[in-house]
């Protein structure tokens, strides 16, 4: 099995060299001086996307949904509404109409993790989002050769960077990494939930799953804003797609989001908005300090484990917080929509 592995890396490495693309060479320079200096991976636990086979498109399996999520029923009702919406707009064959909609009747009534409608498979994928730390549990922060937006903007009513997970095949061998991400491919391969912090349940399902999906595909990075806890890092916001978009909304945050949700008095308004000019005149800082508080933007990396019939869905000790429930209107197959009282 090593000898395998070492003969992908073999071949990444060659591509990357028959390529000679000098970007490239660079994005190889900084995965190298990352791993030496955040050596370390702090898991930060499941998060949840949308996937899709079309064998209109081909047999892989695409990302349809960014894998963001923190609960699998979160990204069952994103289904059920972009069925829905397919229903209602993109068609006007009753027969098809049907089909998507019952398949949004399922997702209305049932936790389920696949539908099919119209010969499309969809699936609730699952992953696990980390990040690399030092010795310090310091976390990485992004990289010079990370993406960024065209127009860095820090409007929060202005158009955010699509997910670059969108519509990325979830098959390891179409990979187009290098030598660096494929060793970690290959590190993280028996990867598995241990210790007591687990509970016992999730560490079963972890150690399954490095046998029934026992290869990886890696998401491209995303970036995060946490807060320093007492027991250390915790997400205080959502993740984004560039470093950008993380700054913009610890902006947006500690201006405006924040204030507004928990009734901040003048004094306090006034502190965070101090703070929220001061990080946005920085342009590209990494680290906000207010009101005792202290904000970092960080560098999250995902996996997705994949086996034979495509990519893991969430396991049986994943938790949902609520349950199924009907999203929309009735839509009938003439295209009648039916507001219920």
């Amino acid at each position: 099995m090593a000898h395998d592995w070492q003969q992908q890396i073999h071949a990444l490495h060659e591509e990357l060299v028959r390529r000679d693309d000098p970007a490239a060479w660079v994005r190889e320079a900084y995965a190298v001086d990352a791993s030496l200096r955040y050596p370390g991976f702090a898991l930060r636990g499941p998060v949840f996307g949308v996937a899709v086979q079309d064998p209109s498109a081909g047999p892989e399996w695409r990302v349809l949904k960014p894998v963001v999520n923190g609960m699998p029923q979160i990204c069952r009702d994103t289904l059920n509404t972009h069925l829905w919406f397919r229903a209602k707009d993109d068609t006007d064959d009753p027969a098809v109409r049907r089909e998507l909609l019952a398949a949004v009747d399922v997702l209305s009534r049932r936790p389920v993790n696949e539908v099919e409608a119209c010969g499309v498979r969809y699936r609730i994928v699952r992953g696990d989002e980390f990040t690399r730390c030092d010795d310090s549990n310091r976390l990485e922060p992004p990289r010079p050769t990370d993406p960024e937006p065209a127009e860095r903007t820090w409007d929060p009513r202005a158009d955010h960077t699509p997910s670059p997970d969108l519509d990325l095949v979830l098959d390891p061998d179409q990979v187009d990494d290098g030598p660096m991400a494929g060793a970690m491919r290959a590190g993280l391969r028996d990867f598995a939930y241990r210790g007591v912090r687990f509970p016992a349940d999730v560490r079963r399902d972890s150690e399954r799953a490095v046998l029934t999906h026992p290869r990886i595909v890696l998401l491209p990075a995303c970036f995060g804003v946490v807060e320093r806890e007492r027991t250390g890092w915790e997400p205080a916001l959502a993740l984004q797609p560039t470093a950008h978009e993380a700054r913009r909304v610890l902006y947006d945050a500690m201006a405006e989001m924040w204030p507004m949700l928990y009734r901040f008095d003048d004094a306090t308004k006034a502190l965070y908005a101090k703070a929220a000019e001061e990080f946005r005149a920085l342009e590209r800082a990494d680290e906000a300090r207010v009101a005792g508080r202290e904000f970092r933007i960080c560098r999250a990396e995902r996996l997705v484990r994949t086996g034979p019939d495509g990519p893991e869905p969430p396991r049986p000790s994943d938790v949902d917080e609520y349950g199924p429930m009907k999203i929309h209107p009735t839509l009938l197959e003439d295209g009648q929509i039916i507001h219920d009282e």
